[in-house]
């Protein structure tokens, strides 16, 4: 019995090693469930339908708020992977939980649909503005470029403000999202029983990210920080919430 038990749990170790070596393999290949590759300077856009010129037009922009960051790499590559038919978002869905999108290594994978004229990725009636969403989830992959597989989260659990705050700040460039003393209004004048701050062009940010990203501006802009020294910084976030809101009533 000992022995038939021990043959079986070979046999299982042997077959889930199998599968998870074979899941590994897909992820790291999206080309094997999508039609289509465009190359776009340091950019592979995996699709499947004909690809709408205007993303390029938007990856100009993106790259352009990346080189923002001190952790930019112009030697990184990075898969873009549509979600317009192949199963690749479906099995990142079903290992990660459903999103807007996922950054992760050198991949970005979007689970909304996107609509690139009108830059805009919808899920479940909510719009995210496309190129601030792609900027967002390649910081992400700044973030693990620059830092490795275990100072990254979620093996190196920096807090999330910090982790999601920075991505934000990088990805809401734009003039009008600038200002931290306006964003700071935005937020505090928002409906706080609703999970989204909405924007000028009807597109949102979940409420949780815009207040991570008003704290990270706060210690970049005002107390002039590298994100470096906020990922070593130990201050809790309260800390940093309370210098931030006295820094607001004080410009007011």
């Amino acid at each position: 019995m000992k022995q038939h038990i021990k043959k079986w749990t070979i046999r299982l170790t042997f077959t889930a090693l199998l599968i998870g070596a074979i899941l590994l393999f897909i992820i790291l290949n999206p080309i094997l469930t999508y039609a289509h590759q465009t190359t776009y300077n340091n950019y592979i856009i995996y699709h499947n339908q004909p690809l709408d010129p205007t993303i390029k037009k938007q990856l100009n922009e993106v790259t352009h708020y990346l080189k923002k960051s001190e952790y930019y790499n112009p030697d990184l590559k990075l898969d873009i992977c549509l979600n317009d038919g192949s199963y690749y978002p479906t099995l990142i869905k079903l290992l990660r939980g459903q999103a807007f999108a996922w950054g992760f290594y050198d991949k970005v994978v979007l689970q909304g649909t996107a609509n690139f004229k009108k830059n805009y990725i919808e899920l479940h009636g909510y719009k995210w503005n496309s190129t601030e969403l792609l900027a967002h989830e390649m910081t992400h992959c700044l973030q693990f470029d620059k830092l490795g597989l275990w100072k990254s989260n979620p093996i190196a659990n920096i807090p999330n403000w910090k982790w999601e705050g920075y991505a934000e700040y990088i990805a809401r460039q734009v003039d009008d999202k600038k200002d931290l003393s306006k964003n700071i209004e935005h937020f505090v004048t928002s409906d706080e029983n609703k999970w989204e701050l909405i924007f000028a062009d009807s597109t949102i940010s979940p409420r949780t990210y815009f207040d991570n990203w008003n704290l990270v501006q706060y210690c970049i802009d005002i107390k002039k920080m590298t994100y470096q020294e906020l990922v070593s910084d130990t201050t809790n976030e309260q800390t940093i919430r309370n210098e931030m809101m006295n820094w607001f009533e004080s410009i007011k």
